[in-house]
């Protein structure tokens, strides 16, 4: 057994400072300096990974899954030594390639050309190794028109296709890619897992954080699943997802927990319930759940809501806005409503319904991810019954109809319901 990298007692804790008051303002903020010089605030220590151990082999292909907030993306900073870890050790068999953030490596004010020399001696090449890849990044990554353009005038996109084709084009041993994969197209994240698989069939390992448990199926050989900053699992993906799967399935509190105050965001509201209107949806029917928002502390007034509804293998169904409807949360100390889900028709099975509470220009203020679960009976939305084969594609069903002369018409937005056999 080769070993590509070994982690042996691994922890990472920050020191979270807080405020009873918070300034909303740079006046405030300079007043209470210039008031209370020495007061600092009571202090708490967050660890964001916890006595973590575990080894890889060279040529696995590895995903870390797990919730928001579980230390998927602190691991992954403190194996690039981007920061250093508080205690444990970790061994590291080769040269590391990461790709954690778009534009990771990346100056702003020079061209494309420039950046992959720039983010190539980065990662520990040479001026030759850049030349003999430089045309297949180039290739990778679409770029040639823009190639002697500065990366500011580059979009999202552009940015990390570059940065991906650095990143997995200059021969590191040991190739570690966060979900920023997610900003690219549905084509350039297929080229992506491809050359992913194509780095792990040449003896070198790949080190993959995803949410799209598809994706960690169908690429990894080994899982590693991370709860609250501590291993839950390492060993065969399917398990590794099923287990992660299955913590989707325990019953959630009508209270936001003690997880749940850890919860992504700046935090001036929050959350604090959600309730579904029913234990099981029909798929055509609207779905309504009860919340309960709450006031944390003083700050800003103009919050939006959106809801996102999940599949099981980490698949963004839906997105439901609010600003897209002119709905904008008022201001006061507490908010209880309901959100209904008119479309699309989901398929029987169950979903997660992930909350989001934002504020333009300061962005999320409360993430709650998997705040409830969505089931939905296995009945179809439809007045007929058709063998499985009807109905196995796709993510949702469709209200559609056909129409042509001397046809039977028949309306498909009132249907009857027909059970699955």
């Amino acid at each position: 057994m080769e070993l590509a990298l070994d982690v042996r007692g691994l922890s990472k804790a920050f020191t979270i400072r807080h405020r009873s008051e918070r300034s909303t303002t740079l006046y405030e903020a300079f007043t209470h300096w210039m008031r209370h010089p020495l007061q600092t605030g009571p202090k708490e220590t967050f660890w964001a990974l916890k006595d973590i151990s575990f080894s890889l082999e060279r040529g696995e292909v590895v995903g870390v899954i797990g919730r928001n907030g579980a230390g998927k993306s602190t691991l992954l900073k403190v194996l690039s030594q981007i920061t250093q870890p508080t205690a444990g050790e970790i061994d590291v068999y080769g040269r590391v390639g990461s790709l954690l953030e778009v534009g990771t490596g990346f100056h702003p004010e020079l061209t494309g050309r420039e950046n992959i020399f720039l983010n190539g001696a980065i990662l520990g090449m040479n001026r030759r190794e850049i030349i003999a890849q430089f045309d297949a990044i180039v290739d990778f990554a679409g770029v040639e028109r823009f190639l002697d353009t500065p990366v500011k005038r580059y979009s999202s996109g552009m940015y990390v296709r570059l940065a991906f084709a650095v990143a997995a084009h200059l021969n590191p041993e040991i190739l570690i890619v966060d979900e920023v994969l997610a900003v690219g197209d549905a084509e350039f994240q297929q080229k992506c897992l491809g050359k992913m698989q194509d780095v792990a069939q040449s003896g070198r390992t790949v080190l993959f954080v995803s949410h799209n448990l598809q994706a960690i199926s169908l690429l990894c050989t080994k899982g590693i699943l991370l709860s609250q900053g501590r291993l839950a699992f390492q060993g065969k993906t399917q398990e590794a997802v099923d287990l992660y799967v299955e913590s989707w399935f325990h019953k959630h509190s009508d209270c936001a927990g003690t997880e749940d105050l850890r919860r992504p965001g700046t935090g001036e509201m929050r959350f604090v319930s959600v309730r579904p209107e029913k234990e099981f949806f029909e798929s055509g029917e609207a779905k309504a759940f009860e919340f309960r928002i709450e006031r944390q502390r003083p700050g800003g007034e103009n919050f939006y809501v959106s809801a996102h509804v999940v599949t099981q293998q980490g698949i963004v169904v839906a997105q439901a806005d609010s600003r897209l409807v002119g709905y904008w949360l008022p201001h006061c100390e507490t908010l209880e409503g309901t959100f209904r889900l008119l479309s699309p028709w989901l398929k029987p099975g169950d979903y997660r319904l992930d909350l989001f509470i934002c504020a333009p220009g300061v962005g999320v203020v409360d993430e709650w991810e998997g705040a409830t679960m969505l089931h939905i009976a296995p009945l179809l939305p439809y007045p007929q019954h058709a063998p499985d084969d009807g109905t196995a594609l796709g993510l949702v069903f469709a209200d559609f109809q056909w129409e042509s002369a001397g046809a039977k018409r028949r309306n498909a937005s009132q249907p009857e319901l027909a059970t699955i056999s």
